[in-house]
């Protein structure tokens, strides 16, 4: 059993590497445009964003950015991006600017689940239960276990 343990946190390590590899590559926005491309500089659809910008600090607004990222296109759990974000290896952002993100980020956490049950399924063959357990496990995925038994009960959907 701790060699399994072992293994799997070995594999989500790998994985969360190539993926992170995979994120940091793209330089455009989330709308896959790259803002010098659009040559519009309308300063009146700026002004009234700035005259609402919230008292914010930017560590919190960075790590709020990163949050999203991980959520919508890496599609983490919640703790998994929480701890990519504090972690002395990740992020670095300091636990409030990382709780201050969790808080506010937009995420399907239970598609994020199935997402990434699917992808154990599909690249790696895992039976359910071991997919299951990835998806739980404090060495791989750390999906609640309601977030993991969606995830399984749709995985052939």
């Amino acid at each position: 059993m701790k060699k399994k343990t072992r293994l799997l946190g070995f594999i989500t390590v790998i994985f969360a590497l190539f993926i992170l590899g995979s994120a940091c590559s793209s330089t455009t926005s989330e709308s896959g445009v790259d803002s010098t491309e659009t040559g519009s500089a309308s300063t009146t659809s700026e002004q009234p964003a700035e005259e609402k910008k919230p008292d914010v600090p930017a560590e919190y607004l960075s790590a709020l950015v990163k949050a999203e990222s991980y959520a919508n296109n890496m599609n983490m759990s919640k703790k998994g991006v929480y701890d990519q974000l504090t972690s002395d290896y990740g992020e670095q952002f300091s636990e409030k600017a990382a709780q201050y993100a969790i808080d506010h980020v937009e995420a399907d956490w239970k598609a994020n689940a199935l997402a990434k049950a699917r992808s154990y399924q599909d690249d790696m063959s895992m039976s359910p239960k071991a997919i299951h357990d990835q998806l739980t496990s404090d060495y791989g995925e750390k999906f609640t276990k309601k977030q993991a038994d969606y995830a399984i009960k749709h995985l052939n959907d």
